[in-house]
């Protein structure tokens, strides 16, 4: 005896409606109505717009902020003594050619230092680093992270100089490089 699917077209024609496939001879159910929750209390919304920080159309006006945090901040920037921002980074191609030139050239423990002597202002690092010093990306940043952090914590000293700086071929950033380079920017300047 073959058996019958539920889209079988040789189904009897009492079984061909929705009614007829689910509708059950015999049974004994009750049809018992849903439980209704209980009416609940609107939300209370404290602002006049439920969303009052999605509405920044063109018709309303941008909302008010504090300008107080920008005060502390101002305020931050202006103690922050041993920061290397942007204005202490040589970046251009012509400001490492003129260093390369017209800079007095000093070799100090491996490391060469091109360096221009200012009258005053802020001292400026350059770093010349390439796949010679070391083959991996990764250790040529360490590298650089040590040299930028020592030149970082010697800066007062340095008031006024343009530095590039040439680490030896193959050199590994040690835990002690940072205080060895510090050392030698202290000569540099002496």
């Amino acid at each position: 005896m073959r058996r019958r699917g539920f889209f079988d077209l040789t189904m009897p024609s009492r079984a061909r409606s929705n009614t007829a496939l689910f509708h059950s001879q015999g049974s004994h159910e009750a049809h018992l109505p849903t439980v209704q929750d209980a009416p609940r209390t609107p939300a209370r919304i404290s602002r006049a717009q439920p969303n009052a920080w999605r509405a920044c159309g063109i018709a309303q006006p941008a909302r008010a902020r504090p300008s107080a945090a920008r005060a502390v901040i101002a305020v931050a920037h202006a103690r922050k003594r041993f920061g290397l921002d942007a204005g202490r980074r040589l970046r251009l191609k012509a400001q490492f050619e003129r260093l390369l030139r017209e800079g007095e050239r000093r070799n100090l423990g491996g490391f060469t230092f091109y360096l221009i002597r200012r009258g005053s202002g802020v001292p400026c690092l350059g770093i010349l680093i390439s796949r010679k010093h070391a083959a991996a990306a990764v250790e040529r940043n360490r590298i650089k992270r040590c040299i930028r952090e020592a030149f970082r914590l010697e800066q007062e000293n340095l008031a006024g100089l343009e530095l590039l700086i040439r680490p030896p071929l193959g050199m590994r950033p040690a835990s002690d490089a940072v205080a060895r380079l510090r050392a030698l920017l202290r000569r540099l300047t002496a």
